[in-house]
């Protein structure tokens, strides 16, 4: 039975692809931040919620020792918790808003996979899967075809490119470890109002895609629904 942990599991993405693992037959540990709607989400998919806050040190660390505790290891981490962050013209952008969001965005991958490693390593086929987007890609920011073009992202665009360099780095760095970054796509969630054409179901094909890869599977990958990602 393969074990994963979500952060940021109690709505949109993470919820749907806590959904689609249990349904594939793994093991679901839904991470959130706020206790209640953690356990709510938890309730309604049959899995067992453990609280964490990303940009938080003594959270993730009872987090892991909660999962040492009951299970002893994960077998996938998908760093999916994000904030989009303010909505303020680039001109007022402030220093405190960027570490809001490069706290949760970046650290909050870097805090959550030190504190994991240990229990990941316990698998047979650990793998991480951080959630990136095509908003942080140079080439579908730079093409006049995609939709990313269209947006201007002083803070989350950055960010996620931050989160795909990361996904590379580590790759290279934890050659005992799948490493990947999956890019959902213009989704349909709280992120954009419902705007994005895509379901949650289709946003998280590339999530689920790398969560259940086996021993064979790719490492330092940035892949979408369709396929790779240009970087």
């Amino acid at each position: 039975m393969t074990t994963t942990f979500i952060t940021g599991a109690n709505k949109s993405l993470g919820y749907e692809t806590a959904r689609r693992l249990i349904e594939a037959g793994h093991t679901v540990l839904v991470g959130a931040r706020d206790p209640e709607r953690g356990r709510a989400a938890a309730d309604a998919l049959g899995a067992r919620f453990v609280q964490i806050d990303v940009t938080d040190d003594t959270s993730v660390a009872a987090a892991a020792t909660d999962i040492e505790a009951h299970e002893g290891h994960i077998d996938v981490l998908v760093n999916n918790a994000g904030v989009h962050g303010t909505h303020k013209p680039a001109d007022r952008i402030t220093a405190a808003d960027a570490r809001e969001v490069l706290e949760v965005n970046v650290v909050g991958i870097v805090r959550v996979t030190h504190a994991f490693l240990p229990l990941l390593r316990r698998s047979a086929n650990p793998v991480i899967v951080n959630v990136s987007s095509g908003m942080g890609s140079f080439a579908a920011t730079q093409d006049p075809a995609r939709p990313e073009s269209k947006a201007v992202e002083p803070l989350y665009s950055p960010s996620k490119s931050a989160v795909t360099m990361l996904t590379t780095q580590y790759a290279k760095a934890l050659p005992d470890v799948k490493v990947n970054a999956a890019d959902p796509g213009y989704t349909a969630t709280d992120f954009n109002a419902h705007r994005g054409p895509q379901t949650v179901t289709e946003g998280t094909d590339a999530i689920v895609e790398l969560a259940t890869i086996g021993k064979d599977g790719p490492t330092g990958a940035f892949r979408d629904r369709r396929g790779p990602m240009a970087w």
